[in-house]
């Protein structure tokens, strides 16, 4: 025909028609088939209960969007109509996305929430304790807002030997998740980390949704380190809350929880030191009474009541010896007195001097006339001297 349009030539028309007459557009729908590219492009379909249109929105667009799409939330979008010729589909070119009403927040909050419980990460068996006496606690916020002026506060006045280790981070708008996750996992490559507190003040929800993030959550479940959360005031609650290690209703109570306070440290040792003073003086008399007791008791005085007796019968022992040996050396002393008389009475000499008379020949004394030799030269002692005479 003299007019007939190839296919490329109508897919120009229609591009050209379309993205000048829908240059710019606001539309309100349900996120589904929700996908997020390796590339970093998002890809959904925006569909209402008649129809449904395509969408994508590019990386340097999405990078600004502060929560993470999911299927089913209701959200509002800015964009153009764009024509892809290859297939000749239209789609939505989205330059900004935010939730259709905090409502919609609300939903998708509960939504995450109730699967990541399902996947166990809010579960106990998996808290761990938080130290006693931290030496070193890491904190990932902003480093210029008033949450971690009051946290350094609070550590100074509590627990001022605590060092303070600081990853600063956004904690609201586009990105913010992402670098929380990332300080959480950078603590945790650091040596000597104790405790880790992620928080921020309060806010609304929008501007704490950062901290509703799955992949903050899967940072806190996988940090090696306990994590403390304290995001926003005492009636705020995170997703972050449900899955750190231990909850905390704001930034400074949060601190309070990681930190001993140092005066009651301070009145505990004191207390101690008394008690333990008294209780060792109590035990060292206690100790004492009792060893008292069994000094005096009889089984220790029977061992000297039994060396005094032996002793006792020792000396009696050797009285006796003495005796017996005074009574022998007296009784032999008086036999050889006797003995002496008698051998003095005995003696040659006495009988001589009593008028008696020795005959001896030879060398021989003479008691019997029968051993007498008259022919024989005889000796006669007296006591006064001898003769010699021959028959």
């Amino acid at each position: 025909m003299k007019n007939a349009l190839t296919v490329s030539e109508l897919t120009r028309e229609i591009k050209k028609t379309l993205e000048d007459r829908f240059d710019s557009v606001v539309v309100v729908g349900e996120i589904s088939n929700f996908k997020a590219h390796v590339s970093g492009h998002w890809y959904f379909t925006l569909k209402d209960t008649d129809a449904q249109i395509s969408c994508t929105m590019w990386r340097g667009k999405n990078s600004y969007v502060f929560f993470t799409p999911q299927d089913g939330m209701k959200i509002t979008i800015t964009g153009k109509i764009t024509v892809y010729p290859p297939r000749g589909n239209y789609q939505i070119d989205v330059n900004s996305m935010s939730p259709a009403g905090e409502g919609e927040l609300q939903a998708a909050f509960e939504k995450l929430k109730k699967r990541l419980s399902d996947e166990g990460l809010f579960d106990a068996e998996f808290k761990k304790n938080i130290p006693s006496f931290p030496q070193k606690i890491g904190i990932v916020t902003a480093s210029d807002g008033a949450a971690f002026r009051d946290m350094i506060s609070v550590a100074s006045r509590r627990y001022p030997l605590a060092e303070i280790v600081l990853y600063p981070s956004k904690v609201q708008g586009e990105g913010a998740a992402a670098e929380i996750a990332a300080g959480i996992k950078t603590l945790n490559q650091l040596p000597d980390i104790d405790v880790i507190i992620i928080g921020r003040g309060g806010g609304s929800l929008e501007d704490l949704w950062a901290f509703n993030e799955e992949i903050v959550a899967i940072a806190v479940f996988n940090s090696k380190i306990p994590v403390i959360s304290a995001v926003g005031h005492e009636i705020d609650f995170t997703i972050s809350d449900f899955a750190a290690d231990l909850r905390a209703p704001t930034p400074s109570a949060a601190m309070e929880l990681a930190t001993p306070d140092k005066d009651k440290i301070f009145a505990f040792i004191n207390e101690f030191s008394y008690n333990s003073t008294a209780n060792i003086c109590d035990i060292a008399g206690n100790y004492k009474d009792t060893l008292k007791r069994i000094n005096n008791s009889y089984g220790f005085r029977s061992p000297f009541d039994l060396i005094r007796n032996k002793t006792q019968f020792l000396d009696n022992l050797i009285f006796r010896i003495q005796s017996s040996t005074d009574i022998f050396f007296s009784e032999k002393n008086n036999s050889l007195k006797l003995l002496t008389k008698i051998i003095e009475n005995n003696d040659i000499s006495t009988q001589l001097k009593k008028g008696f008379a020795l005959v001896s020949q030879n060398g021989k004394i003479i008691t019997r006339s029968l051993n007498y030799d008259k022919g024989t030269e005889s000796t006669i002692r007296f006591f006064d001297g001898e003769i010699k005479i021959k028959l």
